[in-house]
């Protein structure tokens, strides 16, 4: 009965082989896709923590360095763009170093004004500085005196205080210098005239004593420098920082009513980001810019800045300080558009109900800088609330927005005022020093967790740790957060000894850094504060020919404390 009924073709013994693997195919399949979208649910809603703690692979790149331990990775100490800037090896080229031959085969005997003329009977012994003889005089004598700098420029000189002195500038670097920059000093000489009317350098003063050379000129034709060729020229006259220059960082006006009324404008109010570490306010800072950038709008700016607690001497947050006593406000004007918030504000209550203006309130970080992009009111202005840590500036950058919104950070460099401290103590050194920088403190102290630290770097073990590593007699500049520097004393049988506290005639009473931050400060008095010191400290310390690291040269103890050492693997 049952013989003449037909079987389904899938149930076949021949095709259920066939069959098993088809339905384990479809059943990988599925279990794949359900895979994906979970994965795909879950990075879509994640929520990172506060990246300076848990930083990306950008923070890290930034903020951090392998080739430093001590300074670069101390939370104290904040990177900015000339950090990360690689070295112009066109504008630093051997061919624009200028040698003692260079300005000896520049003399043409046909100019009138290299030709000295000169009365051996005359009583007057003031010195001509615009002789072109005397100028070809002071450019050898430096070349030939400070052996550890090249030179790119010199500054036609100028009278000094008296008829015997000239001033001159020049434009240099150091011969070992890592950093992209260059460097101006300006400096007395003193000139004595001979009997047969042959000139000779007497003496030439410290850093910066030619003060009358220190002013920009608006006519640099007579100075003297090599003559790039074309493509030469272009590559040199990349942006770079110069240490030295005086420094324009008055504050940007806009300049008519049309003016202010055509901008578009974005402003960030509130948040937690005020009296954070120096690191935590630049990545917000840079958040806030990047985004400026992006959407092609003026950043309105808190120069008013609060200073956190790790910095100060009273351990207590300090509101009031300016962003220019810390950054080189000049470099990020003439690099970004901004504006001071006070000003910005007065020219807003002038003229925004007049020219009917817009203000766009944005009170949610997740709303991302590309849904803005069509906004046009004048001014969008992110709000932030009280709750940490989604109140902080830098979560606008976070997710979706990280690939798009990129942190200018080439727009922010150190205080050129600071800086130039940095290059006067080096070149107190010659440039010519070795470095080495010493924790003690209350890591020191702390035997738990730095067993060895107190004992490696006793006077006795740093005699004992450096012998192998610096030459006697060398100039050694010692970092260190050790209060008395007396302490140091055994190494001066060794060394020439060299400590921040030596040089304080830079930023004390009468120095170039007190008059000019006091007159920003509306002729109160500027403290050079705890970041300042750590700042220079560090630069210091990185200008030596050779650098000794506690955690990596002087003792076995982890920076962070017992079992935080880096694996080696």
């Amino acid at each position: 009965m049952f013989a003449g009924r037909a079987r389904p073709a899938g149930f076949r013994p021949e095709n259920l082989g066939q069959n098993a693997l088809s339905l384990i195919g479809n059943l990988c399949f599925t279990l794949f896709v359900l895979a994906v979208l979970i994965f795909t649910i879950i990075a879509a809603t994640y929520q990172p923590e506060d990246p300076l703690f848990h930083p990306s692979s950008k923070i890290t790149n930034f903020l951090e360095s392998t080739s430093n331990a001590t300074f670069t990775s101390d939370s104290t100490i904040t990177r900015t763009g000339e950090d990360f800037m690689l070295s112009n090896q066109t504008a630093f080229a051997s061919d624009f170093v200028i040698n003692v031959t260079d300005v000896a085969t520049s003399s043409d005997p046909s100019d009138s004004a290299s030709v000295s003329e000169c009365d051996p009977d005359s009583s007057s012994d003031s010195i001509d500085c615009s002789n072109t003889d005397i100028f070809h005089l002071m450019m050898t004598t430096a070349i030939q005196q400070f052996k550890d700098i090249h030179f790119y420029r010199f500054g036609k000189p100028v009278p000094g205080s008296n008829s015997s002195t000239c001033d001159m500038a020049w434009r240099f670097r150091p011969k070992d210098g890592k950093a992209a920059a260059f460097y101006k000093d300006y400096r007395r000489f003193v000139i004595a005239r001979s009997a047969n009317c042959s000139y000779t350098v007497v003496s030439i003063g410290d850093y910066h004593t030619g003060g009358n050379a220190r002013k920009k000129k608006r006519n640099p034709n007579g100075d003297f420098q090599k003559k790039p060729t074309e493509g030469q020229q272009q590559d040199s006259g990349k942006l770079l920082p110069f240490v030295g220059e005086v420094v324009n960082d008055t504050l940007p006006v806009v300049e008519s009513e049309g003016s202010f009324s055509r901008g578009k404008y974005l402003i960030y109010s509130g948040g937690g980001d005020r009296c954070k570490g120096m690191d935590h306010f630049l990545w917000s800072f840079l958040c806030a810019l990047g985004e400026a950038q992006y959407l092609n709008r003026t950043l309105i700016m808190d120069l008013s800045i609060c200073l956190s607690s790790i910095y100060t001497t009273t351990s207590q947050d300090e509101e009031g300080k300016d962003f220019r006593f810390y950054f080189d406000f000049e470099h990020l004007k003439e690099s970004a558009s901004v504006l001071d918030q006070s000003q910005f504000w007065s020219d807003w209550v002038k003229w925004q109900k007049k020219d009917g203006l817009g203000l766009y309130l944005v009170e949610d970080f997740k709303v991302t800088p590309m849904k803005l992009a069509g906004v046009q009111d004048a001014l969008i202005m992110r709000k932030f609330g009280s709750v940490e840590p989604d109140n902080y500036w830098y979560r606008v950058c976070e997710g979706e927005t990280e690939s798009v919104i990129q942190r200018p950070w080439h727009m922010i460099w150190k205080s050129r005022r600071l800086m130039d401290i940095v290059s006067g103590i080096t070149s107190r050194m010659n440039w010519d020093f070795d470095s080495v920088h010493v924790v003690r403190g209350e890591k020191a102290k702390n035997t738990e967790l730095w067993p060895n630290l107190a004992t490696d770097t006793s006077p006795e073990s740093l005699i004992s740790s450096l012998q192998d590593k610096i030459d006697d007699g060398r100039n050694l500049y010692i970092a260190t957060d050790e209060p008395d520097t007396s302490f140091f004393d055994p190494l001066k049988d060794k060394y020439s000894t060299h400590f921040l506290d030596d040089y304080k005639d830079l930023w004390e009473e009468k120095s170039d850094w007190y008059i000019e931050t006091t007159r920003l400060n509306k002729g109160n008095p500027v403290e050079f504060d705890g970041y300042m010191r750590a700042s220079v400290d560090t630069e210091v310390f990185l200008r030596g020919k050779k650098q000794i690291e506690t955690f990596n040269d002087l003792t076995s103890d982890c920076k962070d404390g017992v079992n935080t050492c880096p694996s080696t693997t």
